[in-house]
């Protein structure tokens, strides 16, 4: 793999753990033990931060991808970039649609049980965490 096509993976994926670690592991479960925070009002801001992290990490996957198809990824390489790209997609086209819903119904005062959804969420964040840490080291080796 080329230099400059590793760096810049890298980098990329190294700000992406970062953005996950930071909104996943910190602030989605802080903001709930805020004071005055209900769960109606922790779903809100929930919402708008997930939908904007999804979209940032989008687009930062988009760059991984191109980085490592032109310079020319080792096997390893490709394929923890595959693992990395379709976590997110499962995220994206699963399990953040279901929670959009079951959201919508708390908001609507509907009176639910503890989704079991979430957890599922945070285990293909910890899952997308493990592999990010992974493709990072493995770009630096390249």
């Amino acid at each position: 793999m080329n230099a400059t096509s590793a760096a810049t993976a890298s980098a990329v994926t190294f700000v992406w753990l970062g953005m996950v670690l930071a909104i996943s592991f910190l602030e989605a479960p802080l903001k709930f033990r805020a004071p005055g925070v209900t769960v109606p009002i922790g779903l809100g801001i929930g919402r708008i931060v997930f939908r904007a992290l999804n979209a940032v990490e989008s687009a930062l996957a988009v760059v991984v991808i191109a980085a490592v198809a032109l310079g020319g990824g080792t096997p390893g390489v490709t394929v923890l970039t595959a693992a990395v790209a379709v976590v997110l997609l499962v995220q994206l086209a699963v399990v953040r649609p279901r929670l959009g819903r079951r959201s919508d119904r708390v908001l609507a005062g509907e009176d639910l049980p503890r989704s079991r959804g979430h957890l599922w969420y945070v285990a293909l964040e910890f899952l997308k965490a493990v592999v990010l840490v992974g493709l990072g080291v493995a770009l630096l080796t390249v």
